[in-house]
């Protein structure tokens, strides 16, 4: 693909709301973060509401010198928020309803669309849980005809089953973690996830057949610091486990964020795909060594600059 073209990221920005702080976050607004600090074209068509929460939001647009023509305000509903409470068992999360990324519009996102000359659409689940947003998805996939790439990050309670079968069959790409994997497994060939583990060539078969019943031409299966599997179309299954671990983890938060932008940012440049995967594989483990899904301090990326240069 040409360098010239554009990632186009659909979905939410919206803050998750520390008790001491706001961290602006949304899988896709960390997504395209991580490919503007790359230089990469991409477009972000999200919604926000005129608050500060949003401001936070448009400061960090500004802070990654990324393009605004995707991004809408509203001036009625509120900038996404996730309560975040800190717990002797990790963090608890309340996805808040009816945020501004609920709402986003479909005239202003094709008129966004129009502007760059897209070459690949990335998309999650969290934006489709409400009617406008998914309907506006469904126009702009209507719109163009680039491969579309799901990263399906399913949240507990923001998705439904009808919402992860619209999704996989919009998708070129679909990128899963292993719990996701084995719900898909359980919605689409009853097997549940506390019957005995399946080995290695039925897992493969079982994968091979997502594949073909949603038309995919590749499943990305992360595995965590075990790496990650990529399963195509012609039964081809390319493993990447061979990465150097994180000197130390201090959260998994956006790991997996961070390796779909890398994924898209080698789509992008033309890497070989195996090339792609170990590079997102490793950008993940590094992301995993900072506090928070995006460094805040962007001289983070000169170095992977300089080593992938």
């Amino acid at each position: 693909m040409s360098a010239l073209l554009a990632t186009v990221v659909f979905g939410e920005a919206l803050v998750d709301d520390f008790s001491t702080e706001q961290v602006v976050g949304g899988a896709p607004f960390n997504v395209a973060r991580h490919l503007a600090a790359f230089m990469a074209p991409q477009l972000m068509i999200t919604r926000i509401g005129n608050d500060q929460p949003g401001m936070a939001v448009r400061a960090e647009f500004e802070r990654f010198a990324m393009s605004e023509a995707g991004l809408q305000v509203d001036a009625i509903e509120d900038t996404g928020r996730v309560l975040v409470e800190r717990g002797a068992r990790g963090h608890r999360f309340t996805i808040l309803p009816n945020q501004a990324y609920d709402f986003i519009d479909r005239a202003q996102a094709l008129g966004a669309l129009a502007s760059v000359e897209p070459g690949i659409l990335y998309f999650g689940t969290l934006a489709q849980r409400s009617e406008r947003s998914r309907t506006t998805l469904a126009a702009l996939l209507g719109a163009t005809a680039v491969p579309r790439y799901l990263d399906l990050n399913l949240r507990e309670g923001q998705y439904d089953e009808r919402c992860v079968t619209r999704s996989l069959q919009a998708a070129s790409i679909a990128k899963v973690n292993e719990e996701e994997l084995q719900a898909m497994f359980q919605w689409y060939f009853q097997i549940a996830p506390d019957e005995r583990a399946l080995a290695a060539d039925e897992v493969r078969a079982s994968c091979q057949a997502l594949l073909q019943m949603f038309s995919l031409d590749g499943l990305i299966v992360t595995l965590g610091h075990r790496g990650s599997v990529y399963f195509s179309a012609d039964g081809g299954v390319l493993l990447n486990r061979d990465n150097p671990a994180p000197p130390f983890v201090i959260d998994t938060v956006g790991a997996g964020d961070a390796f779909s932008a890398i994924f898209l940012l080698g789509r992008m440049r033309g890497w070989e795909l195996e090339l792609s995967l170990a590079r997102a594989n490793e950008f993940a483990g590094a992301i995993c060594a900072i506090p928070g899904a995006v460094p805040r301090d962007l001289g983070f990326y000169d170095g992977w600059v300089r080593k992938w240069r």
